[in-house]
């Protein structure tokens, strides 16, 4: 299985909201095309050919889907039925765990603008952030991406830090599964990135998404500006309802985006911006975005990075006399640290104008 016929999707012609679209002030086709990715399984005992498979998928665009993950339907649907029963709640209720300094906790509608150049409000979603869980005992619990979670009030939603933190567990070892496909694929050893100083302890987040609204590029609202990601490797599980695109040329004076669809049971994965880095720009990390038709659309992404001290430089083998690496080496918190500050300031920005 290595994903569907490409095909044309048809925008409803009542929906006028969606029937135009403008990127750069230029209207794009008003048929956007399925994207056709490839599909790893991961269940496959021949890693090899999936390495094969899967460096094809980051030299195209950095998205694919993995099948046999082994996190099961349960655990899954669990992790969504918790994630409604918050969004669910009265608004004062969800502004107790509002997000902290250490970005855990709850975001509301309009909190973020990945892309104010083209986008007039923030983007129609709200969210909740969910890190690794590290002991005020443990010694590296003030790191900025590691410390203690905003839990809901157990009364108010029983069962639900246990949910997440199951479907946090499952989804870091899905991640670890993907990085040895990944280290072979560049040529690299199986365990290269499963080492104490990379993904060790790793700088791991699951967030929670609600989307409502209704998207209209042409007037800049979008239930997610187009961004691409900070970090490795992102798993992406959705409802079913469609939304999110991608962009495999983010340079072209027309850009056109596709729809990726969801496969029953199989998991949407992408490549981030440090990833791409390391890859020495051989690996793509590329730019996507939600639209939004009305429907109420839920989404559960999980980031994965490697620890705060790993050194991000061009890999040994993504390197040569005649293709020196492009990015000088920066530390992962840094980095992070440097990506999430412009991010606010893009923010701040952007609420100026409005003022």
């Amino acid at each position: 299985m290595k994903g569907s016929n490409a095909k044309d999707i048809l925008v409803n012609n009542s929906n006028k909201e969606m029937s135009e679209m403008q990127t750069k002030n230029q209207v794009e086709d008003s048929i956007i095309q399925e994207s056709l990715l490839t599909c790893i399984d991961l269940a496959n005992s021949d890693l090899h050919q999936s390495a094969l498979l899967l460096k094809k998928a980051c030299l195209d665009s950095g998205f694919f889907y993995v099948i046999n993950h082994g996190i099961s339907k349960e655990v899954t649907d669990k992790a969504f039925e918790q994630s409604k029963k918050f969004f669910a709640l009265p608004s004062e209720e969800k502004m107790k765990v509002l997000k902290n300094e250490k970005h855990r906790g709850y975001t509301p509608l309009y909190d973020q603008i990945p892309d104010p150049e083209n986008q007039v409000q923030g983007d129609h979603k709200e969210g909740y952030y969910i890190g690794s869980e590290v002991p005020r005992d443990d010694p590296q619990w003030d790191r900025p991406f590691y410390g203690l979670n905003t839990w809901p009030n157990p009364d108010v939603l029983p069962g639900w830090r246990e949910t997440m933190e199951e479907y946090h567990q499952e989804a870091l070892r899905v991640c670890k599964a993907i990085a040895k496909l990944l280290a072979l694929s560049l040529d690299l050893d199986a365990d290269y990135f499963d080492s104490p100083e990379m993904l060790g302890k790793p700088i791991s987040t699951l967030r929670l998404l609600h989307y409502e609204g209704i998207s209209d590029p042409s007037k800049g609202i979008y239930g997610t500006g187009a961004h691409s990601d900070y970090g490795m490797i992102t798993l992406l599980a959705t409802d079913g309802v469609m939304g999110l695109q991608i962009c495999k040329d983010r340079n072209a004076k027309l850009q056109k985006w596709e729809y990726v669809p969801s496969i029953e049971g199989a998991i949407v994965v992408n490549l981030g911006d440090m990833m791409e880095r390391w890859s020495n720009g051989l690996f793509r990390s590329t730019l996507h975005r939600v639209i939004l038709n009305g429907q109420t659309r839920y989404s559960i992404p999980f980031f994965v990075e490697p620890n705060h001290d790993c050194i991000i430089e061009c890999l040994p083998t993504c390197q040569s006399e005649n293709n020196l690496p492009k990015y000088p080496a920066i530390k992962c918190s840094a980095y992070l640290t440097q990506r999430y500050e412009e991010s606010h300031l893009k923010f701040s920005s952007y609420k100026n104008k409005l003022e």
